[in-house]
């Protein structure tokens, strides 16, 4: 039943036919919304007796249509969803009941929120994606038509007396936002105690502790813009008359109280400070230099800690006491320059939430700029020292600076590269220095690829990783001959799983120190010796004309609270990681996400990477899950490398590049806690996000579908049809088709929103207008806002995906084909465009979708095309892969799926011809918006447009895409009696088949061989 607005009590009967069931009740809705009662019995409860418990495999939307018609009604789902939805075919009903209809999803492993619309065609239930928080809310609710709150459970009643939560939270020095309701018989009070042991016994605390007494307030406009998912929270103001104890209360046990008149503890729960931290400390302390810094001979070892009671520093074996400055909350020490070069770490004695004490923590530096081995112990090292600087670094000559809407990059994990090349020294191979070794083939090859365009590497993950033994000693490789098992066994992976939890291999996106380089990929981990390798390894790449991106992941800690590998929780505990509503550190980005909102985390971001840039000379950064950060971190991070310039700093921090996930997920998608670092928000801003739109297109249906047979434009959908009753009917196929050549062509143009066209069912669109899954296709401002891709590291690479979609009988030699056509449709379109190193040799995986912990085995790129290309080395690991092991085990043992050098290097031959051809025509590379509208068009786009086939016209370009098994002609009509011929680098490339490629003047008609990308040019 609704209630009226400040409402502190709803009192009622239970009868039936005037006959009452015990006395009259009240729910206290200051306490809870929500009640059980009994037959026959008096009073109520408010918690379930008896609750069932709840199934987390899946979540369960009850909904409620006041016209009660449910047809056509269905869930679009996609994070968190076992199996994400397409847009045409939404998930229906499980049922209906006497309360409406009931959606069941089942869920990923491990999900922590399910986003989802409801929707009827293009009709929505509400105008914004949802996102239900399954930790705050659990996994059944209950939703009423078009109301963006959810029915039940309630939430926002008193929390329980459960101080191992912390669902108050104060957000400056004067203002703390809780939800409990508030009236003229309650008072509400901070309590803290200096040394802790506040509980919580038979109802009441067992010591009151100090108190800070609270006003009821109401947040301002300000106040809810920078909270905006605590702008309907109850509001409090801290008593003037106790404002001098804030900074004490801060660095002890704090809890939350609520009693009533006459004292009774009607609620306690722990308090979330980062919202105060930052409002007394943050001003000072963002423009404080911290971890070390030699200056004038003398060393400064800094750190922020405002909540600690006691910092020491223990320097070589000694203790050496630090100072705070209580206007920061930094605490430092300085000593002599002796100190160089010792190991040290601080003693932190400070209040540990999660595990309700005082305890003293001895961790490494969270800006640490070196380590001991396992990243024991900081070093105090100074990263400008000559020592470190290998021969000829300060004179380093970089490639031009490639702008990133032109940017052609190779995504390369640095263990991949060169772990099974024979021809890398041996003593080099999985580190660093074997990109000086330019005589093997992996060098080589990347020679190649920067002589025909590629203008980036970017590395996988190479700071301090938490999961992988940096000591060779330590490691533990799979004890078993892996090349002995048939290609569809089970056994190579069941052996690579047995050692990967201590083996040489992971991707490493679990970050422990944001600013070391990894140890593991140096030849010695011990001190410095990886510091110099890294730059080594910078040096050699930009010897071979390629500028260095690194992958960078900010966004969550491999560890939090008191775990022996959580460095930042251990200092500021309840500040750097971000929090749930009860306190929980939130997981969504897989493991322990970081608050990059808090002023603190955002300035170790902009440190960290400033660094990277100045002393590595680090060309280009890639943020993991860049959704997670705010849009204001991203641009703050721009801002402070343009400000780096050759003179001052040695490095033009202008032409750094700048790129990410902009993922909208979790529990800050939709901009919940502030403006996200998304697609759609860092559109103009010249930092790039991945573009899934045309990458889902090319390869078919999603990254997470049940049935991986779902086709797409490169992979044969109503051209040449598998097996798979997932693809539909052949209406429905191609109409899917035509709809994903609409994506595509979006893609082509850079992603571009206002791009004007006509789409293939006859109609005038602009790119933001064609539907992704309920999403705008296009949301790119420029050139350069989207980044192109077909295939990443996440998952199955372009091979293996194709393995799966393409019909069981298609050649090796047309596998190769479609391989190049579908990396040309990212290569070929406006702006950045990025492949996963070794897609160009048909790299395979063994089809393992999530090969982060796969070991060398099945990771290993192989530089020689007589080694194979990785396919048909087994299973892959049961862990992410074994629902699909029914449709891969007969690939893996299938002859149309080995390929040899013919196709191997036949693909990438003709891949770097394309990718010549892009990085030569000026037309390929387009400013601005306009300059693309007036450029490039899509000629024969339309109701009639051939399935499988994109015909794009670009300035003196004709680019014609043939997907289909069979030859194509495509006549452009306006373009008849114009000169055209095969672009001169395909005409003398290595690809004999594009070479029959033909124009005919007299009507403008371009043939095409099948399977063919051909790029024309005016004569």
């Amino acid at each position: 039943m609704k209630v009226p607005e400040g409402a502190s009590t709803v009192a009622y009967t239970v009868e039936k036919n005037g006959t009452a069931d015990g006395p009259q009740r009240s729910v206290d809705l200051g306490r809870t919304g929500e009640v059980w009662i009994t037959q026959g019995q008096d009073g109520q409860s408010d918690t379930n007796p008896s609750p069932a418990p709840q199934d987390k495999t899946k979540a369960v939307l009850h909904y409620q249509r006041p016209d009660g018609n449910y047809e056509g009604w269905g869930l679009h789902t996609w994070t968190g969803a076992a199996q994400p939805t397409d847009w045409s075919k939404p998930l229906m009903p499980t049922r209906t009941d006497a309360y409406g209809a009931v959606y069941e999803v089942p869920l990923t492993e491990g999900a922590t929120s399910l986003s989802y619309i409801l929707h009827k065609g293009d009709e929505k239930d509400l105008p914004t994606d949802r996102s239900l928080d399954l930790a705050s809310l659990g996994h059944e609710v209950w939703a009423l038509a078009g109301q963006p709150a959810y029915l039940l459970p309630t939430v926002g009643g008193a929390p329980n007396l459960d101080l191992g939560k912390a669902e108050a939270q104060w957000i400056d020095r004067n203002t703390v936002v809780w939800k409990v309701k508030p009236t003229e018989a309650t008072s509400q009070q901070l309590v803290y105690a200096k040394d802790g042991g506040i509980t919580v016994t038979d109802g009441a605390l067992n010591t009151e502790g100090q108190w800070l007494r609270l006003r009821q307030t109401a947040l301002t406009d300000a106040q809810k813009a920078k909270y905006p998912h605590l702008s309907a929270y109850p509001a409090f103001t801290v008593d003037p008359r106790d404002t001098d104890r804030v900074r004490d209360s801060l660095r002890g046990q704090l809890i939350a109280t609520q009693r009533a008149a006459n004292g009774a503890l009607l609620a306690a729960t722990g308090v979330q400070t980062a919202g105060v931290l930052d409002d007394l400390y943050a001003k000072k302390a963002t423009g404080a230099a911290l971890g070390p810094v030699f200056r004038g001979g003398r060393v400064d070892l800094s750190v922020w800690a405002p909540t600690a009671q006691s910092v020491a520093l223990e320097l070589d074996g000694r203790t050496v006491p630090m100072r705070r400055d209580d206007t920061s909350g930094v605490w430092s020490a300085t000593g002599p320059k002796s100190w160089t070069g010792k190991p040290y770490r601080y003693v932190v004695k400070v209040w540990a939430p999660t595990v309700q004490k005082i305890v003293t923590n001895k961790v490494t530096d969270p800006y640490s700029t070196a380590l001991t081995t396992d990243s024991a112990r900081s070093l105090a090292v100074d990263l400008t020292d000559p020592k470190l600087a290998p021969k000829g670094w300060n004179s380093l000559r970089k490639p031009a600076a490639v702008p990133l809407r032109d940017a052609q990059i190779q995504e390369l994990h640095i263990r991949d590269f060169s772990v099974a090349d024979t021809t890398a020294e041996k003593d080099h191979r999985g580190t660093y220095l074997a990109f000086t070794d330019r005589d093997s083939k992996g060098s080589r090859h990347l020679r190649d690829l920067a002589a025909s365009g590629t203008s980036y590497v970017h590395l996988l993950p190479a700071f301090d990783i938490g999961t992988i033994p940096e000591k060779k000693s330590d490691r533990t490789e799979p004890a078993c001959d892996l090349k002995v098992y048939a290609p569809d066994s089970d056994e190579q992976q069941a052996c690579v799983a047995a050692a990967a939890a201590k083996d040489a291999y992971n991707w490493g996106y679990d970050p422990l120190h944001y600013t070391v380089p990894e140890g593991s990929y140096s030849t010695d981990p011990e001190g410095t010796r990886r510091t110099v390798e890294f730059r080594q390894m910078v040096q050699a790449l930009n010897r071979d004309g390629l500028r260095t991106v690194m992958d960078v992941v900010y966004n969550h800690t491999v560890a939090s609270g008191q775990s022996d590998k959580s460095v930042l929780d251990r200092i500021v505990p309840g500040y750097y990681q971000r929090l749930q509503a009860d306190g929980t550190v939130a997981t969504s980005t897989c493991c322990a996400n970081t608050a990059t909102e808090n002023a603190m985390m955002g300035k170790l971001v902009v440190d960290s990477l400033v660094t990277w840039a100045r002393e590595y000379k680090v060309d280009g950064f890639r943020f993991d899950l860049m959704g997670h950060h705010p849009k204001a971190n991203i641009l703050a991070v721009r801002k402070a490398l343009d400000g780096l310039t050759p003179a001052k700093d040695g490095v033009d921090g202008k032409s750094i590049v700048l790129y990410g996930e902009g993922w909208n997920f979790g529990e800050i998608a939709d901009d919940a806690r502030f403006v996200q670092a998304t697609q759609k928000n860092m559109a103009g801003t010249g930092v790039a996000t991945f573009s899934d739109r045309a990458r889902d297109a090319v390869r078919g249906g999603g990254p997470f579908d049940e049935d991986p047979g779902v086709q797409g434009f490169a992979s044969g959908l109503f051209t040449a049809p598998n097996t798979s009753t997932a693809n539909g009917t052949p209406a429905e196929q191609k109409a899917r088709l035509l709809h994903y050549q609409d994506l595509i062509k979006v893609g082509l143009t850079g992603n571009l929103a206002d791009y004007s066209f006509t789409d293939t069912s006859g109609r005038t669109v602009k790119g933001s207008q064609v539907d992704y899954n309920g999403s705008p296709a296009g949301y790119a401002a420029a050139p350069g806002d989207a980044l192109a891709y077909a295939d990443a590291h996440d998952n199955e690479t372009l091979y293996d995906a194709l393995a799966f979609k393409l019909p069981a009988g298609t050649s090796a030699a047309d596998r190769a084909r479609m391989q190049v056509l579908a990396m040309a449709t990212a290569t070929l379109s406006q702006g950045p465009a990025l492949s996963q190193a070794g897609s160009d040799l048909l790299r395979s995986k063994s089809l393992d979708r999530n090969s982060y912990d796969s070991g060398d085995w099945f990771n290993a790129i192989h530089w020689d095309c007589r080694d194979g290309n990785g396919f048909g080395r087994g299973l892959p690991p049961a862990t992410d892969n074994k629902p699909k092991w029914g449709h891969g085990k007969p690939l893996l043992v299938n002859p149309n799926l080995t390929v040899g050098c013919a196709q191997i290097d036949g693909a990438s031959a003709a891949y770097r011809d394309l990718q010549k051809i892009r990085t030569t025509e000026k037309a390929f590379s387009l400013a601005t918006a306009g300059q693309v509208q007036d450029a490039l068009s899509f000629p024969l786009s339309g109701r009639e447009e051939t399935p499988g086939v994109i015909t794009m016209r670009l300035g003196d370009l004709v680019v014609v895409l043939n997907a289909s098994p069979a030859a194509t002609s495509q006549r452009v009509a306006e373009l008849a009696g114009r000169g055209y011929r095969l672009h001169p680098v395909q005409a003398g490339g290595a690809d004999t088949v594009v070479k029959s490629a033909s124009y005919e003047a007299g009507s403008g008609t371009f043939t095409v061989p099948a399977r063919t990308v051909a790029v024309f040019k005016a004569r």
